[in-house]
């Protein structure tokens, strides 16, 4: 009796000393997980593309299923099919670390303009924006998605700056369901796949190239990702509209102006960058020439229009006006041209033509030129 009362005060005090609970087989230990910073939601951040094409998406989801690629904490993790043709995906990165980027959880692409980290952290800094990174030591990226936890999404800074005008023309603003086709079938490229028809892989060879290579890390940091260098580099080559040489070149063309387009409505638009001198509205062209002041504004204002300018709800042309001709070297080179083209001297035009206005000439207008005698040739 002594013994077996010993031996209950013993286990009573040894569950007491490592969290004892009761259960129906008697006392166990209990013991549980730390679960702090452990990341539970009920609906992923995603972009248009990688939800796909299909409205009725249907996901499955796990609590805690897969760690985040980025601060290898443990996140719910969904997936889905990206529409009728596309893969099934999933998520990559927890949403917080997703919020601190702006990013989608899947793509990791800028969830306003559709671009990489890379591109759009490098124009909103030129901007006045702020870069937002994670350090690399975990503790240290813990403590800083707590705390960007605690401010809330306020505290951000995507969207408190004005849009960087290359942004604009750069922004993927339509989904790109080509994005969630199927991955290239390995048994293929090695010539082993007996599937045929019944592969849910692609039978294609990869291209390989500067984009063969993309790490995931490095497109969320925005380092050293091959993607955003040729954005970037479509940018400065297709983006850019150059200047002319001549310095004394202030007038810019728009075409493709909406009809009933007035002169308020065009000088709205651009009087924001300087003094205009002067606009000249061709309704039948549907096109207008805004004449600045000095060049360093028309400059300006043609880096930051160009390819987004749009005058009441229509996207307008914007480029650089030609540089004007005198009427008088006008009329004199095209008169010259008209006449050695067609192999007359200049003094007959002249002759027929003594108050220097151009006329068109045709062959058949000269009698000598079809092999016939002159008209004051005395005849037999």
């Amino acid at each position: 009796g002594e013994a077996q009362h010993a031996g209950n005060r013993a286990l009573a005090l040894l569950g007491g000393a490592a969290g004892s609970a009761m259960s129906e087989k008697g006392y166990r230990i209990a013991t549980d997980v730390n679960k702090e910073g452990w990341e539970k939601s009920t609906f992923p951040l995603l972009c248009e593309t990688c939800l796909g094409d299909n409205p009725y998406v249907r996901m499955q989801k796990e609590d805690y299923g897969v760690e985040c690629k980025i601060c290898v904490r443990p996140f719910t993790i969904f997936r889905w099919k990206a529409g009728t043709k596309g893969r099934y995906k999933a998520t990559v990165v927890c949403q917080s670390c997703a919020k601190m980027k702006n990013v989608c959880q899947t793509c990791l692409f800028d969830l306003e303009y559709g671009l990489p980290v890379q591109v759009r952290d490098k124009f909103l800094e030129e901007q006045g924006g702020e870069k937002l990174s994670l350090t690399a030591s975990k503790v240290g990226r813990d403590y800083q998605l707590q705390e960007a936890a605690k401010k809330g999404d306020d505290d951000l800074p995507y969207g408190k700056v004005g849009a960087h005008p290359m942004l604009k023309r750069l922004a993927r603003m339509t989904p790109y369901y080509k994005r969630n086709e199927a991955r290239i079938c390995s048994f293929y490229v090695k010539g082993a796949c007996n599937r045929g028809g019944d592969c849910p892989f692609r039978h294609e060879l990869p291209q390989g190239g500067e984009l063969a290579n993309q790490k995931l890390r490095d497109r969320f940091h925005g380092e050293n990702d091959p993607l955003a260098k040729k954005i970037m580099r479509r940018a400065d080559e297709e983006m850019t509209l150059q200047p002319p040489e001549d310095r004394g070149i202030t007038t810019l063309y728009v075409g493709g102006l909406p009809a009933g387009t007035r002169d308020k409505d065009v000088r709205d638009q651009f009087y924001v960058f300087g003094e205009v001198r002067s606009i000249k509205m061709v309704p039948k062209q549907s096109c207008a020439f805004i004449t600045f002041k000095d060049r360093e504004t028309a400059e300006e204002a043609a880096s930051k229009l160009y390819r987004i300018l749009q005058i009441n709800g229509k996207k307008c042309n914007l480029m650089w006006g030609r540089p004007q001709v005198p009427a008088s070297s006008a009329v004199a080179a095209s008169s010259s041209d008209a006449a050695g083209s067609a192999g007359v001297p200049a003094a007959l035009l002249g002759a027929a033509n003594p108050e220097g206005v151009y006329k068109p000439y045709y062959p058949s207008m000269d009698p000598m030129a079809m092999g016939n005698a002159s008209l004051d040739a005395a005849g037999p």
